[in-house]
């Protein structure tokens, strides 16, 4: 079998035995008892998360200086670039408006019982809104030092500095070209330990699995089944448009690049975690044929501009909360919303609920009640999954389309 189909295989299995025994834990042991287990279980997921970590900030300098200087002058860069933001900016506002037309066509708020809130979660996420203000975007955007991004793993000031970094290095031309070669070589041995460091994604995805279920159990469905059923269709929606937009550009291509990314999307899925498929998105998408330089300028830039799902889900979210306190928002105050969304939700991949953040910041600056985020709270972990899921989905049709617009879209360098 197949070095790609035995790990999806073996994620599956792990899903599969998470659930199992997270869901025997709930039934028979205590409350003290589950906390603790769910604590410790976890960490093998943290395991998991922290090995992708390590690899995150060589994988995006490297990759991204050398993708720069082989695309040449800053007038490619910023052609490519161009049809980067296109994408992102059009699929950021399709997922952002299907949002708001689903969460007012099903109205989902209306059938969330108060009595289920998780007000302590909710504390830790409102105290949190202050951090969205214009200060802090900045603050979050651009690095005052390339170390502390790196060591923090803030992918958009690790995308700053690697875009001077390598149009620097573009434009030195002869004299840089040892700096290419180097990192280059440094961008391949990092791909050969993401081979190594998905070995451990079964046993991550098993803790995560088994943590939530036994925390939450399986009545969580019951109590959120109609919420968690319109998010469903919303984010099936939102697949089904970015599937046929990529269909149009890509032709009878489609199925082979859903084909090759069907391991990372599981494993975004179930880690809820985009930033754990990083490395190995990367390289399906190098073996389906985009060229490594496309690859590596538009992937860490898809992560910081292109996350469709979070970005369906904040307005989803954000009116849903309304409608369960009964809070009047007309049209015109939902499209402003849009726009704060659009621009408060740059840079957030990898930040563990951030789009809850964003949400309760949102719900505080339209007169929302914010502590109304206590009531989506307990199934969040599930939505989570299938808008992270998504993040990965548009991120790798956004960096396939580009590579086919700018011609670079070669046929299947590499066996699956």
């Amino acid at each position: 079998m197949k070095q790609s189909n035995k790990l999806t295989i073996y994620i599956i299995i792990s899903m599969l035995a998470g659930i199992a025994l997270g869901y025997l834990v709930h039934l028979n042991a205590s409350t003290d008892t589950i906390q603790v287990f769910s604590k410790n279980i976890k960490l093998l997921t943290t395991i998991f998360l922290r090995l992708v970590q390590m690899i995150i900030a060589p994988l995006v300098f490297s990759t991204l200086v050398v993708g720069i200087a082989k695309l040449g002058d800053l007038k490619t860069v910023g052609r490519v670039g161009g049809k980067a933001l296109l994408w992102f900016v059009s699929a950021s506002l399709v997922s952002l408006l299907l949002g708001m037309l689903l969460v007012n066509l099903f109205k989902p708020g209306a059938g969330i019982d108060l009595s289920n809130a998780d007000v302590s979660g909710a504390k830790d996420l409102v105290g949190k809104t202050q951090e969205f203000s214009l200060a802090k975007f900045v603050e979050h955007v651009f690095p005052k030092s390339v170390i502390e991004a790196m060591a923090t793993n803030e992918i958009l000031q690790l995308v700053i500095f690697s875009i001077f970094f390598g149009i620097a290095t573009a434009a030195l031309g002869e004299k840089a070209k040892i700096v290419v070669k180097g990192l280059d070589a440094v961008a391949h041995v990092i791909l050969k330990m993401v081979g190594y460091v998905m070995n451990f994604a079964p046993i991550g995805v098993f803790g995560a699995i088994a943590a939530v279920i036994a925390t939450k159990g399986l009545e969580v469905f019951w109590f959120y089944g109609k919420y968690l059923l319109f998010f469903i269709i919303g984010i099936a929606s939102l697949w089904l448009v970015l599937l046929l937009a990529g269909f149009l550009i890509l032709k009878n291509r489609l199925p082979a690049l859903l084909k090759r990314i069907v391991s990372p999307l599981i494993v975004a899925f179930s880690t809820t975690s985009s930033e754990a498929v990083f490395p190995k998105l990367t390289e399906e998408l190098e073996g389906f044929g985009c060229k490594d330089k496309i690859v590596s300028f538009i992937l860490p830039l898809g992560y910081s501009f292109n996350l469709d799902g979070s970005m369906m889900y904040m307005t989803f979210a954000s009116l849903a909360i309304a409608q369960a306190y009964g809070v009047h928002i007309d049209l015109g105050t939902q499209l402003t919303m849009l726009i704060v969304l659009m621009l408060t939700s740059k840079g957030i991949a990898g930040v563990p609920r951030a789009s809850l953040v964003v949400v309760t910041a949102t719900c505080a600056m339209f007169n929302i009640p914010p502590e109304g985020i206590a009531l989506i709270l307990p199934i969040d972990h599930f939505c989570d999954m299938f808008r992270t899921a998504t993040n990965v989905l548009g991120n790798a049709l956004a960096t396939t389309v580009v590579s086919k617009w700018e011609g670079a879209l070669e046929h299947s360098v590499t066996n699956q």
